[in-house]
Parts: structure tokens; sequence; C-alpha cells
């Protein structure tokens, strides 16, 4: 019997069967022996195959083949990779540039492993009403930023609903990862989307500016309108994985788009003469924030971790 896997609660997955039916289901033993690195060989989105047994409980047994993930290292210094969401229409990153701040090198770090895994990506900037003076300044210079490079940004306060309908057209009839930090509004965003969910909004902390958690499980969730929002725990840093050095500068595409008339077809657009993104970026045609993520994340590779607070 096959189906989709909808939540994860820890150890046991909920997977709804093809003709509707929510069955509490573990992991099959022999999936513990495969080649896995992941921290969870099984992920929100995979579609798979169940054993059901005399309890009504059941072993998943098989995974499809994915179309697309996203996918971050597990934890600072760890070799592991954890798989947040599978088989998805786009990805929407909740961005708050203040209460919590959400940087730019988080926001190209999670940009960068979408465009690796092929999912589309929406900005979606909350809490607008908040913003005042420099906060606004900022806000728009971000949405000018990324809007430029091609990705789609919104404005959005989701506590007085003002933005929201324009969410509500994008996200129809899709399957849809919400992510971002802790604190940045997506428990209030499903609220407004999904009459009666009632799930539990946090609060910031005053002295380190940042959310707490509030959803500690990853739960696809059904719009009224159709399609599926997929709602995991805040991400308090997102490390890269699975990309090879030359490969990174192919996931910023106003890098890759300038690289491709560099002197030297290895190029790793540090130090090198004739180096086409170093001319662009002195000219002001890549922005400086965007360059520092690219050589945060070649020093990552290097290293091999990466730091908490990305």
């Amino acid at each position: 019997m096959s189906g989709l896997v909808i939540k994860n609660t820890g150890s046991w997955y909920t997977v709804r069967t093809d003709d509707g039916h929510d069955i509490e289901s573990k992991i099959k033993g022999n999936f513990r022996l495969r080649d896995i690195r992941s921290t969870n060989p099984i992920a929100i989105g995979d579609r798979v195959d169940i054993d059901i047994n005399q309890e009504g409980t059941a072993f998943i047994t098989e995974i499809h083949d994915r179309k697309n993930y996203i996918i971050r290292r597990a934890s600072n210094l760890s070799k592991q990779s954890h798989i947040i969401a599978a088989n998805l229409d786009q990805a929407m990153l909740i961005v708050t540039v203040n209460y919590p701040v959400t940087t730019t090198i988080f926001i190209d770090r999670f940009l960068v492993t979408a465009e690796a895994y092929r999912v589309p990506v929406k900005l979606v900037f909350n809490k607008i009403d908040r913003f005042m003076g420099a906060d606004k300044e900022v806000t728009d210079h971000l949405i000018e930023l990324y809007s430029g490079i091609g990705y789609p940004c919104f404005k959005l306060c989701a506590k007085n609903g003002e933005g929201m309908e324009a969410i509500k057209q994008e996200l129809k009839d899709k399957t849809t990862l919400l992510s971002g930090h802790s604190g940045v509004g997506k428990s209030t965003i499903i609220n407004k989307l999904i009459p009666g969910m009632n799930l539990k909004t946090g609060t910031i902390s005053e002295y380190h500016n940042k959310g707490m958690h509030t959803t500690t499980f990853s739960e696809m969730i059904p719009l009224p309108d159709g399609g599926y929002l997929i709602d995991t725990p805040g991400i308090k840093g997102f490390g890269t994985i699975e990309m090879e050095d030359a490969e990174i500068s192919h996931y910023f595409p106003e890098i890759f788009n300038y690289a491709e008339d560099c002197k030297f077809a290895n190029c790793t657009h540090r130090h090198e003469p004739g180096c086409a993104v170093l001319k662009a970026l002195n000219g002001q045609l890549i922005t400086l924030s965007r360059y520092k993520s690219y050589l945060s994340i070649l020093k990552d590779r290097g290293e091999n971790k990466y730091r908490e607070e990305y």
C-alpha cells in the first residue's frame, strides 16, 4: 500500500494512504542498514510504501523517488544531513529584518540549497507594521535586491492580515514548505490561512531578539483552497551540504551569469586575474552581501562545518 508522509513526531510518521486513511508508521529496520547519512531517511512529503500490521500501525518499507527536497547540515560540526521536506512545488522563506533579525547570510544559504535541489523560492517579509525608519529602508533594499535576482518578494503583516490575499493566491494548489527562524510569524500565518488551526504562537526574547520554538514537529497541512503547507520547527542555522566548491557559484544566479566571462574555467572568484565576477563586484553589479555569502559557504566547505548564528 502506498501513501504520503504528512507528519513526523520523532520515531513515528503519519502516512496518509491513497484511499484517505491516516496510518501511524515506523521505519522498517533495514533502512538503518543502508548508506543513508541523513538523521531522517524519511521526510515530510515523501511518497512511501507501507505494510500494515494487526495492531493497525505499519512499517514503511520503501521510499519512492523524490523530485526534489530541501536539505541542511544536521548540526554544528556534524557530517550528517537533515532533510526538511521533499517533493515540493515551492518554498516560502519567511523573513523579518528585526524581531527577530534574519541575516542575508541565512537567506542566501537557504536560496543556494533550494537552487541546488530545484525548489523555487518566494521570500515573504513579515511584520511590516513594525518597521519604521532604518528597518523599513533595509526591508525595501532587500526586496529590491532579491527581486532583481529573480526571487519573488512579498510584504506581509500576518497579525492584521495585510498582504495575506496575495500569499493565498501563491499557495493555491501547490505543496509549499514554510520556513524561517523561530519567531518570524509562521504559526500566525498558518492560523490566518486555515481557520480553526489555533497553532500556538511564540514571543521574542527581549534579551537575544530571537524567537522561541513553538512548532515541535513537522506536518503537512491541507489548505482550504487546495494545496498543502508544510510547517516545520524554526531553523536557527542553515549549514549547506552535498555541494562541491566548483558548484557553489552556480547556485548564485547573478554570480553564475558573470562567471561565464571569467578568464579561467576553474575560477573561484576570489583572487584570479581576469575574474569577471570580481569586476562585477567592484562595479556594484553584484552586491557585497551576496558575495560574502558565497565566500562563507566556500569557507564552510573547507572547514566542514557551519556557524549556528547563520
